[in-house]
């Protein structure tokens, strides 16, 4: 944190907390941290689809620890989460392979169907994150108990620059929850617009300051 105002609590939000510093990264050609996604994670959890129970947002947090911890601990997050009975599953995939802390340099989205028995996994840069897609998987199929299901590679669009991972896979949620909302599977789904992709950090601005926080 380079000041002490950065340290300043911008929107306390269920179990969300954004500082300034977070905020901050939406106003310029700034990568995405964990808290960023994790507050969008959980709008949609409480706000847009808080009658839908059959959708799961996974916060990133968590989602590294599934892929950190042994097998047979997998559940000890997912558990809590009643992950076994939901129909759709998010998760925000990261490369960063430290256990203890954030970090890493890419982002992409993966989402499992129960109904169609399969792992879609939308990546904005030529499959950066494919390995750990498939590592992920492998792990959830033993956790979700769907020893059967495929991975799907999902239609997405390709960033144009080196820091909007974060942002597509925001928008990526955005688009396959509207499909299963319209159709009930994610097979179909067209990924997002650079229209949209360019708009999101100003919508994001615009929820943050309507929910009450400050974004300067």
């Amino acid at each position: 944190m380079s000041s002490h105002r950065h340290d300043e609590v911008a929107l306390s939000y269920h179990e969300s907390c954004l500082r300034l510093s977070d905020v901050d990264l939406l106003k310029g050609p700034y990568w995405l941290n964990d808290q960023i996604i994790s507050f969008y994670f959980e709008y949609l959890e409480k706000h847009i689809f808080e009658n839908e129970s059959d959708l799961l947002f996974v916060s990133p947090e968590v989602t590294q620890c599934i892929r950190m911890v042994a097998q047979d601990e997998v559940g000890i997050f997912l558990e809590p989460l009643r992950a076994q009975e939901r129909a759709f599953v998010f998760f925000a995939l990261n490369d960063n392979q430290i256990a203890d802390r954030a970090g890493g340099s890419h982002w992409s989205l993966l989402v499992f169907s129960r109904p169609e028995k399969a792992f879609y996994h939308f990546d904005s840069s030529r499959n950066a994150n494919a390995e750990y897609a498939r590592h992920l998987v492998t792990v959830l199929k033993r956790a979700l108990c769907c020893p059967d299901a495929q991975l799907r590679t999902g239609d997405s669009l390709q960033q144009s620059n080196g820091y909007d991972c974060g942002v597509h896979v925001l928008c990526t949620v955005d688009a396959v929850a509207q499909q299963i909302r319209k159709s009930g599977k994610i097979e179909g789904v067209r990924s997002a617009r650079y229209d949209v992709i360019r708009s999101k950090r100003e919508e994001l601005l615009g929820m943050i300051v309507n929910l009450g926080g400050r974004i300067k």
